[in-house]
């Protein structure tokens, strides 16, 4: 004699559990368990029908009341009782299966249905300062559009598809797989529902064919690397009257000789010696949007950050500008790039300051020094 387990402990589920716990619990072992993907598979088929059974007593609340008063006796006694699918009795099993496999429901002809177009990607490469502040691009997309010479039907001019006869035009082609009723797309018409006995012959049957679109795009200011821009309906064309899917234009912003980006915000350094440092000066600062004076302080030190508001990059939407960022690097010359008036005032000041320094010394003067 064949134990019946216990229906909670068959889904896995406390015997508190909510009804969306419960489903959530049989859809997993549908999916798991379907004869459709363990073929000739016994172990499998009861597994899934032991599964079915618990659902169908669990998700009836009237019936899970019986089950949980008197146990197996008060609902009929276990999975030898489940003897097939049928949607009336069993709630909203194919609510649950229908998306996954494919049945339960009404015949549906699918030759008829429209098939929208894929997406296509374009990988649009930009410069620093087109992506800052924006630009015009004419891009050439090759793409599938419908055949202008079969109307998209895939048949010669005057000939019309005929009804697949495995299918009679559903589409599907509907078997037995244990105690179900499956559907699969039709072998000999793939799914279409017709069969094109007289191809066109500019697409070949296909109903479509590759042809290169020309689009004009405006890119807004303040797009940067991965911004992407949706034109809905350049994509690929649809089948059977489906519609056409959408270009995305993908953003990727080359890199700037001076500037770096973070957002809206342009940064970059600015040299200055160390006498302009002590003293403080007046620089230029070159911006995206032209050459701007900055008053440096009397002991700015080198790294330290000045902001110039409004000199950065606009940004999306047009809400205003980020600002330029300016980091003072402390411009420091070699020996050979100094005369020797400079060198030999750096000399005293070194002197006066207290700070030993390296002499610099000829190659004729080292030879004296080693031969005496």
């Amino acid at each position: 004699m064949t134990t019946v387990r216990d229906y909670y402990e068959v889904l896995g589920v406390s015997r508190d559990a909510e009804s969306r716990e419960i489903k959530k619990a049989y859809r997993r072992l549908a999916v798991e368990y379907h004869p459709d993907r363990n073929p000739n598979n016994p172990e499998a088929e009861e597994k899934f029908k032991e599964a079915a059974a618990a659902y169908a007593v669990l998700s009836d609340d009237d019936k899970r009341r019986q089950y949980d008063r008197f146990g197996h006796a008060g609902v009929g006694g276990g999975p030898q009782g489940f003897s097939g699918f049928d949607p009336s009795t069993f709630g909203d099993f194919s609510d649950i299966l229908g998306d996954l496999f494919g049945f339960g429901g009404g015949r549906r002809r699918r030759g008829t249905r429209g098939q929208a177009g894929a997406d296509l990607r374009y990988n649009l490469g930009l410069t620093f300062e087109e992506a800052a502040f924006g630009v015009s691009r004419t891009l050439r997309i090759p793409r599938l559009e419908r055949c202008d010479g079969c109307d998209g039907s895939g048949a010669a001019p005057g000939t019309q598809p005929t009804p697949c006869g495995t299918c009679q035009g559903v589409g599907q082609v509907r078997f037995n797989q244990g105690f179900l009723t499956v559907a699969r797309p039709c072998p000999q018409c793939r799914g279409e529902g017709s069969l094109i006995e007289d191809p066109c012959s500019e697409c070949r049957g296909m109903k479509r064919v590759e042809r290169e679109r020309k689009i004009e795009v405006k890119i807004p200011p303040g797009v940067d690397t991965g911004a992407r821009l949706r034109l809905t309906g350049e994509g690929e064309h649809g089948l059977h009257g489906g519609p056409s899917g959408d270009l995305y234009v993908v953003m990727q912003v080359e890199p700037h000789e001076h500037f770096e980006r973070d957002g809206a915000d342009v940064y970059s350094l600015l040299d200055a010696s160390y006498p302009q440092l002590v003293f403080g000066t007046a620089l230029e600062v070159e911006t995206l949007h032209g050459t701007t004076p900055l008053e440096v302080p009397s002991g700015t030190q080198p790294g330290e950050n000045f902001r110039l508001a409004g000199q950065g990059i606009p940004r999306l939407g047009g809400r205003g500008r980020g600002d330029h960022i300016v980091q003072i690097r402390l411009a420091v010359p070699s020996v050979g790039d100094l005369g020797d008036e400079e060198q030999d005032l750096l000399k005293s000041l070194a002197e006066v300051a207290g700070d030993p320094v390296r002499e610099k010394r000829s190659v004729k003067d080292r030879v004296r020094d080693l031969f005496g």
